[in-house]
């Protein structure tokens, strides 16, 4: 294996958020502490995608999953980049032609956290309150516990989302505590974790997957050396979920699953996009059937729902 050196980096496509690059310096720590090299040998590429650029609309009116990665992908379709790397929560399930994403990293913390500017939790908050998302999920999961709330638009990481509180557009949000987590901000953000057992988040919240070229077995061998197995165990499973239900930004569709030994469990959930309606259900299995556990759940929910349930 030909590793990258400083006249020949390893280049890493991502986003340019700071959530984003977070995650690529993950991976590129990951990879010299497994090969021995410098941080010469890589070079971090910000790649601006579409989801970035649009930010006054919500994304399921703008085209749902892929609006942040399909420019990084083109990216490492042309050459320009030699890995992506992405939240695997806004990965569609199918890859363009010719790449894999290929690894995932150990999944960070899947819960949600509720976020105020002064330490409030979901159930301090009066009738009528305001809470601000852009994830058709929470939205739906939220309405479905608390049908008083309104719920406002809520774009931007997690800097403009704080930004946005500040300025009383809403008195809470949602984040991901994976990022919370990653960015160091545990303790510095009013941040009240949400368990999963009270809303479940969404597919592959909380992990970091890595995308390739088919073709580069050189890369290949790298992310080898990095992958997280029983991560990408647990994903097979949700993702599996996700692709036969069509899953989008413009369905609201949560599932989980954990691995005891080589058991494992998965619960999934599907609601109506007004939160009126909620189905849920689970499996128990050997891990090894995680695929197979996560269509078999899709093919459940979706016979309880029936047609256009996702239908606004």
């Amino acid at each position: 294996m030909k590793l990258p050196n400083s006249s020949y980096p390893c280049r890493i496509g991502t986003r340019g958020s700071p959530l984003a690059l977070a995650q690529a310096r993950e991976t590129r720590a990951r990879l010299m502490a497994a090969f021995n090299l410098s941080d010469e040998c890589f070079e971090i590429v910000v790649i601006k995608t579409t989801g970035d650029r649009i930010t006054d609309r919500s994304l399921s009116d703008i085209g749902g999953k892929g609006l942040f990665t399909k420019e990084i992908e083109e990216a490492l379709l042309s050459d320009d980049i030699d890995l992506a790397v992405h939240s695997m929560k806004d990965m569609p399930v199918e890859q363009p032609e010719g790449l894999v994403v290929d690894a995932c990293l150990p999944r960070e913390d899947v819960r949600d956290a509720f976020v105020t500017l002064d330490g409030r939790t979901l159930g301090d908050l009066s009738d009528g309150a305001v809470v601000g998302t852009s994830s058709l999920r929470r939205r739906a999961q939220l309405l479905h516990r608390r049908p008083d709330l309104q719920i406002v638009e809520f774009r931007g990481n997690v800097q403009t989302r704080l930004s946005k509180l500040e300025k009383n557009i809403a008195e809470g949000t949602f984040l991901a505590m994976a990022g919370l987590s990653r960015l160091g901000l545990i303790g510095d953000v009013a941040a009240t974790p949400v368990s999963e057992n009270d809303m479940l988040p969404a597919v592959a919240q909380g992990a970091i997957g890595i995308e390739r070229r088919v073709e580069d077995d050189q890369v290949a061998a790298m992310l080898d050396a990095i992958r997280h197995r029983p991560t990408e165990t647990r994903l097979a499973a949700e993702r599996s979920f996700l692709n036969r239900l069509d899953g989008s930004c413009q369905t609201p569709i949560a599932a989980l699953a954990e691995l005891v030994g080589d058991r494992m469990t998965l619960r999934g959930e599907i609601l109506r996009p007004d939160g009126s309606v909620a189905h849920v259900g689970d499996r128990e299995g050997n891990y090894q059937d995680g695929a197979a556990m996560g269509t078999d759940l899709a093919e459940e929910l979706l016979a309880k729902a029936g047609p256009r349930f996702f239908d606004p």
